[in-house]
């Protein structure tokens, strides 16, 4: 009689549902999986053996009762009548060699498709590109060298030598795919792979493009646009779909560009508007006076009011960062000059201000 305690096993109280059950097992198997990273392959066969019992309603009921099942229980089984005698692939055992796929086996089980509904695509490529704010505020175009795998530029990706016809792919008969049938210890399935011959075409080159040698993708330079758009913060990510490596057969990986913009002291951006700083006299304050100033729209003329105060913000209208038809505002904020000394005819003049209760 078995000592072991599948519903402990599998983590699920004794009422739980055949659902509930069959979701357990799932994340378990998949997670101790011998051929998985901290897999665990004695646990993962305890697992097995606790769903062959519980997943089956006549071995749950029997189990149940009378802690046992009595369906084919004996030499080379566990307890619940599992048999592990032939699952070796990976584990080195001495039962009967059975191939075991843990992609196709859990795709087609758990409807993930495994392996063999993910089509190949290329590796993604990351760069840094370094803006100045000006850039950063109405954007540019950026043209990089990259060297990275790309599509062959003689027959243009097809793998074929220039002005030859195509044949049908032997392998899959033109079908672009491959089915097969593996025998598990699930028992058998089957999996739809995709030709690795013709990488799905369900067609090869009669002759091979020399420059590729039939690949169809090879590595190379190749320079690329890279339009950065108005208005982007340091930091910000740039996705070009395609602009990745290339794969044969399959599609390119994207290319990623991280933006950093330089650090300007005379500029910072709030939203879309931007702030610059300006510093004026004391004189300027009280009479009021204007100022020529140096924005990223080139040199303007600003009027400074009279009885402007320090820290005061003065709006110019559409001069900031461009926002769909129209751009934000520039702040200029004023920083006020006070002397640290004053002439004799300087101080007089303060003095007088002062008794007049300026």
């Amino acid at each position: 009689m078995s000592n072991k305690d599948y519903y402990s096993i599998l983590g699920v109280d004794k009422s739980a549902s055949k659902e509930e059950i069959k979701k357990a097992f799932r994340g378990l198997a998949h997670k101790y999986h011998p051929d998985k990273k901290g897999g665990d392959e004695k646990r993962f066969k305890e697992i097995g053996e606790a769903y062959s019992v519980l997943g089956d309603d006549k071995k749950r009921a029997e189990y149940d009762a009378y802690g046992r099942t009595f369906n084919g229980a004996g030499g080379g089984q566990g307890a619940g009548g599992f048999d592990f005698s032939g699952f070796t692939q990976g584990f080195g055992g001495g039962g009967q060699h059975v191939e075991f796929d843990f992609g196709d086996i859990f795709g087609d089980i758990f409807g993930g498709g495994g392996r063999s509904a993910e089509r190949k695509r290329g590796r993604d490529i990351s760069i840094d590109i370094e803006l100045t704010f000006k850039e950063s505020v109405f954007g540019v175009e950026r043209r990089v060298l990259l060297m990275k795998t790309g599509t062959c530029e003689v027959c243009k990706g097809s793998g074929a030598k220039v002005g030859t016809d195509t044949v049908t792919c032997e392998r899959c008969n033109g079908a672009g795919k491959v089915h097969e049938t593996k025998q598990t210890m699930f028992g058998a399935f089957s999996s739809t792979r995709e030709c690795e011959v013709c990488f799905g075409k369900g067609f090869i080159p009669k002759e091979k493009c020399p420059t590729c040698k039939g690949a169809g993708v090879m590595r190379r330079e190749e320079e690329m646009t890279i339009a950065v758009p108005s208005g982007i913060n340091n930091g910000e990510m740039i996705r070009m779909t395609g602009g990745g490596e290339a794969v044969s057969g399959g599609v390119p990986g994207d290319l990623y560009v991280k933006i950093h913009v330089k650090q300007d002291h005379r500029f910072k951006k709030e939203g879309y508007d931007i702030v610059m700083p300006l510093s004026i006299k004391l004189t300027d304050t009280l009479l009021g006076s204007s100022q020529k100033i140096e924005t990223l729209d080139g040199e303007l003329t600003l009027k400074i009011p009279q009885g402007v105060t320090f820290g005061e913000q003065l709006r110019i209208k559409g001069k900031g960062v461009p926002k769909g038809s129209g751009r934000g505002d520039l702040y200029v904020k004023i920083e006020i000059q006070v002397p640290n000394k004053l002439s004799r005819s300087a101080k007089k003049a303060a003095e007088m201000l002062r008794d007049e209760g300026i």
